[in-house]
């Protein structure tokens, strides 16, 4: 069964950096889309990077230019690059995994097939 389990998340001053992992297992890894989503305490979730299987990505605007989603095939992993970490960062971060376009799900507010169990991100003023 499909298995995604995020790193790297932790508390961090404004204006400094943190990489999160996501390591997939249990299907073909290049074949499916992958997202970041986050969710702040009394916020709706919302889809912060998104990358398909063919390469195209997506950024929510409030990241773009600090957040960089990427893969590493031969590691089954995913990774979010987070720069220039702002208060408003803070939320639980989820890894989420689909068949279908990670970017037009984003777009979309649609819900993923597959999810982890999130990592907690949280900036300090």
């Amino acid at each position: 069964q499909v298995q995604l389990v995020e790193s790297g998340g932790g508390s961090v001053q404004a204006g400094g950096s943190l990489r999160l992992s996501c390591a997939a297992s249990g299907y073909t890894f290049s074949s499916y889309s992958m997202g970041w989503f986050r969710q702040a305490p009394g916020k709706e979730r919302e889809g912060v990077a998104g990358l398909d299987s063919d390469g195209r990505t997506r950024y929510t605007d409030s990241v773009k230019g600090r957040f960089s989603i990427s893969q590493d095939n031969a590691k089954n992993t995913l990774y979010l690059q987070m720069n220039s970490l702002k208060p408003k960062d803070t939320a639980m971060y989820y890894c989420a995994a689909d068949p279908r376009r990670m970017t037009i799900i984003q777009a979309l507010g649609a819900i993923p097939g597959y999810w982890g169990q999130g990592t907690q991100v949280t900036v300090s003023s």
